[in-house]
């Protein structure tokens, strides 16, 4: 039984990695190419509106999916009571937005928000039809076949924003990209999945889980706002340009991000939830899912910000070179945020969810002074504040998990310090090759940067056969035999 829940992790994580590396190096190109051709300011507009839907999704969940992976065995109705409720709270708050959009786009001064909430807000129906779909996956370890929907989501996305941007469509370009990207995944994830609004709506089974499930979403909620409120305030404080900038910094150090903390949070938190109640084996899977995480997550954020104004003069041109220095001190919260939601997974497996929603208090307690204290000052102080919040939530949650993990905090240093170790290494021979390639070309500078920090990185690791480095031969090796 262990050896096949490990197998069905390693195969789990080796497919949901390649589909993110693949998504993620798709995403990337249709960027590159969309924000060639549109302005600063459309992508500001599409941040401000994404800020209102991306949150209203968390209501639609509810926490509700969660739970439902978290239970042993969920029934029929449990299941279509969930759906029932995703489904209606979709719709009242579509109607919501759209009703106050008109509002919205006053206070920014940006009328074209009202044209565009109609019809953008209908993200949030599409992601209700997604939600139970997506939960069963993952309860059936399906990670292969949903890594190929995520992917082909992607695909369609990004063929639809490029072609709107060539036929100057605008800010539409970036509407469309989404709609279609959730409307793909609501069609692919139905066709291929196995559930069929069986059972019946009963709302005692909603209150058995809401214990659990709302806990989890005030969580969620207080994350989401102290992660994203500050782009509401650039945009209104500053302007568009300005948002369109930071949040174009924000997008871009999110590619990678992203895709780690949904390859390895998607895999692990099933995973971890089945091994619960054995504490030697939970805490071995705890340090080893750490240490791969940054051992992929370190060198990526590291390296990107070593190379950044070449990668930006390069792939995106001057007109986006103002948000080179955003995107360096942001990249820096990829060495926090997917170690924190691996902490967080720990929590809301090995808690009750009340000690979640405690924590969340102080690390909010703690973000609001950052926040009161870097808005008014400069857009540059709001990104090194929310560098100040990743780090206070990565040591919140760490030191939480750790007591209910039964780990000491001397072992998860002996874990993650080789791993830093390294990528410090690797950073500076990556400023040391920049130095003596000052004479060559943009596009060869980047290129012979990149290779020798790959190259540094990879050799030190498997030469003194760092564990994390095994860890991660062993799970592609496990992928490829598959």
């Amino acid at each position: 039984m262990a050896e096949q829940l490990r197998d069905k992790v390693a195969s789990g994580v080796a497919w949901s990695v390649a589909e993110k590396v693949g998504s993620m190096l798709l995403q990337m190109v249709v960027s590159i190419v969309v924000a060639r051709l549109l302005m600063p300011q459309d992508f500001g507009v599409l941040a401000i509106l994404t800020f209102f839907t991306a949150l209203s999704v968390v209501f639609v969940d509810s926490g509700f999916s969660q739970t439902l992976i978290r239970k042993s065995e969920p029934t029929a109705d449990d299941y279509k009571s969930v759906f029932v409720f995703n489904i209606v709270v979709s719709l009242v708050l579509y109607v919501l937005l759209v009703a106050i959009s008109p509002l919205i786009a006053a206070y920014y001064n940006l009328p074209v928000i009202s044209r565009i909430a109609p019809v953008f807000m209908l993200l949030l129906p599409l992601a209700a039809l997604c939600v139970i779909q997506n939960t069963i996956f993952a309860r059936t370890f399906r990670f292969a076949e949903l890594s190929r929907i995520n992917f082909a989501c992607s695909a369609v996305a990004g063929g639809v924003a490029i072609v709107m941007a060539l036929n100057n469509f605008g800010v539409w370009s970036l509407v469309g990209q989404r709609l279609a990207q959730m409307t793909t995944k609501a069609i692919l994830l139905w066709w291929r999945g196995n559930w069929r609004c069986e059972g019946r709506f009963d709302i005692k089974a909603l209150n058995a889980m809401s214990g659990f499930s709302l806990r989890l979403m005030g969580t969620d909620v207080i994350s989401y706002l102290y992660n994203n409120i500050a782009q509401l305030f650039v945009g209104k404080m500053y302007s568009a340009d300005t948002l369109g900038y930071f949040n174009q910094a924000q997008k871009l150090k999110d590619l990678p991000v992203t895709s780690a903390v949904q390859s390895f949070q998607s895999v692990t938190y099933p995973a971890l939830s089945n091994i619960k109640d054995n504490a030697q084996k939970f805490a071995d899977s705890y340090c080893r899912v750490m240490a791969i995480t940054a051992a992929v997550m370190f060198p990526v954020m590291v390296g990107m910000v070593a190379v950044a104004d070449d990668m930006f003069a390069l792939l995106l041109g001057a007109r986006w070179m103002p948000t080179v220095p955003y995107f360096k001190v942001l990249s820096l919260t990829g060495l926090f945020y997917p170690l924190s939601m691996i902490a967080y997974n720990v929590l809301k497996v090995a808690g009750d969810g009340r000690i979640i929603l405690r924590l969340e208090v102080v690390k909010k307690a703690i973000m609001t002074i950052i926040l009161v204290a870097t808005i008014p000052h400069s857009t540059m102080a709001v990104a090194w504040g929310l560098v100040a919040m990743s780090a206070t939530e990565f040591a919140v949650n760490l030191l939480a998990s750790l007591r209910f993990a039964q780990i000491s905090l001397w072992r998860m240093a002996k874990t993650l310090m080789p791993v830093a170790a390294l990528t410090a290494l690797m950073f500076a021979s990556v400023e040391v090759v920049g130095l003596y390639t000052t004479n060559f070309s943009i596009f060869t500078r980047f290129v012979v940067q990149i290779f020798s920090g790959v190259a540094v990185y990879i050799v030190l690791a498997l030469t003194f056969r760092l564990s994390f480095a095994v860890d991660i031969l062993e799970t592609f090796k496990r992928f490829f035999r598959k």
